[in-house]
């Protein structure tokens, strides 16, 4: 299923930029949605994104439910040939709190994670339209409370731009 997934996103993104003529804009600031994988801590949640010079971005992320997680990512863009279509790169780290139930004691405690994470990805702006979507792989490295890697990471972001 996730591969059919990401292989839908690719096709979708391949023919948004080979049909589209239009040329580029930059923006400064984009909110909106990024959908994710179910595994990785930082999943379904609102992105921002605020450029702080012409290649670098920080990314901030916020998802609601079990985990509840905060992440924040430094992005460096870089344009490729297809106006409007950059490559990126960076890394971050991100806090989250998972509900366990605690059998001794009966009841549901919450357990704080706190791990480092990287990016690589495709960002495309539309000229004309306050709208850029991007298609991302985001793998996690969870530090505390216990150690583990979360390679499967794939998101797609649409935002709307400032």
């Amino acid at each position: 299923m996730k591969n059919k997934t990401i292989i839908t996103l690719s096709l979708f993104l391949a023919v948004v930029f080979i049909s589209t003529t239009v040329s580029s804009q930059n923006y400064k600031t984009a909110l909106g949605v990024r959908l994710s994988s179910r595994d990785a801590m930082v999943n379904n949640s609102i992105s921002i994104k605020q450029f702080i010079n012409q290649q670098t971005a920080i990314e901030g992320f916020l998802s609601f439910g079990d985990p509840l997680a905060f992440g924040l990512l430094a992005e460096f863009h870089k344009p490729l040939d297809a106006s409007g279509l950059q490559y990126y790169y960076g890394g971050g780290g991100y806090l989250a709190f998972i509900k366990n139930y605690n059998p001794n004691h009966q009841k549901n405690e919450t357990d704080a994670n706190f791990g480092a994470q990287g990016v690589i990805g495709l960002d495309y702006k539309f000229n004309n339209v306050p709208l850029n979507i991007s298609l991302d792989w985001k793998p996690e490295l969870n530090l505390v409370s216990e150690v583990n890697f979360e390679p499967s990471a794939i998101g797609f972001s649409a935002r709307f731009t400032f």
